[in-house]
């Protein structure tokens, strides 16, 4: 059966089917003749499996696992259940809480008094932990932003301008124990906000789908990886600038306390995160 075929018979696209396939989730047989997929019934049910799954919001990693027999379907779908059901409470009660405001008629900032709707502030309090462990990431948020990305970029181009005409005609790219082994033009200073541009266009794309298809925090860990490569990029041509005074000699020093700093923010704050997403079953 060709993709078109299957494309008929799924309803789906030939890009979410690649996708499955891209992920190992089907594996169809090649046509020993022409070399072309060629898809069967079994790959046709399970692709359809895997898409429903996928609009129950489980992740390609879980259904992986579930395709494996790593874990049971039946685990999944509770523990998918049982965040659904805690999404759902939550959201009542936030309602509930819409509602009766808007019934007392005093909805102005001035006028409003939290006692009137709380009876216990501090177990009010308590109970929506995961709203402040939310709060206490915002840095996270910030620094996946676009106006992270542009600052970053922005400085880029400030410094290959402000270094640009006291820079030597030639500037290093490699480096070997201190000594630059491998040198290009000057002009070599603009590829660096350049890159960031690229990253943001070309690459942030790829790693979009990548991650927001595997992960919970998909779409989070995409903006702050393509964020943290611009930094790398900064990273090194503030590096290049101090190299050529003889201010620096050591690129991987430089990207390595990069690397660490900025990985240990993103655990801290995926894992505060994860902890705010959780069940609200030891209140």
């Amino acid at each position: 059966m060709t993709i078109k075929e299957v494309e008929e018979q799924t309803g789906l696209t030939r890009s979410n089917i690649r996708f499955y396939e891209k992920e190992k989730l089907i594996e169809p047989s090649r046509n020993d003749k022409n070399g072309y997929r060629d898809y069967s019934e079994k790959d046709i049910e399970n692709i359809k499996k895997i898409a429903y799954l996928r609009t129950l919001e489980i992740s390609i990693e879980d259904i992986r696992n579930i395709i494996s027999d790593k874990v049971s379907l039946k685990e999944i779908i509770e523990k998918q259940a049982a965040a659904i059901q805690t999404q759902i409470e939550g959201l009542n009660r936030a309602k509930t809480m819409c509602e009766r405001m808007l019934e007392s008629g005093n909805v102005s900032f001035d006028e409003l008094q939290v006692e009137r709707y709380v009876e216990d502030l501090e177990t009010y309090w308590d109970d929506n932990k995961p709203v402040f462990k939310l709060d206490s990431v915002s840095f996270l948020y910030i620094w996946g932003s676009l106006i992270t990305w542009a600052v970053i970029t922005a400085l880029c181009l400030i410094i290959g301008m402000l270094s640009y005409m006291k820079l030597p005609l030639e500037i290093p790219v490699q480096w070997d124990g201190g000594i630059a082994t491998s040198v290009v033009d000057k002009n070599f200073i603009f590829v660096y906000p350049l890159a960031c541009i690229c990253i943001r266009i070309l690459l942030r794309p790829v790693i979009y789908v990548r991650f927001l298809m595997n992960y919970l925090n998909g779409e989070l860990i995409t903006e702050y990886l393509s964020n943290y490569l611009c930094f790398i990029m900064l990273s090194v041509e503030v590096f290049t600038v101090l190299f050529v005074y003889g201010l620096i000699k050591s690129v991987v020093t430089v990207l390595l306390v990069d690397t660490v700093v900025l990985i240990g923010i993103l655990i801290a704050g995926i894992t505060k995160i994860s902890l705010a997403r959780s069940p609200m079953l030891k209140k």
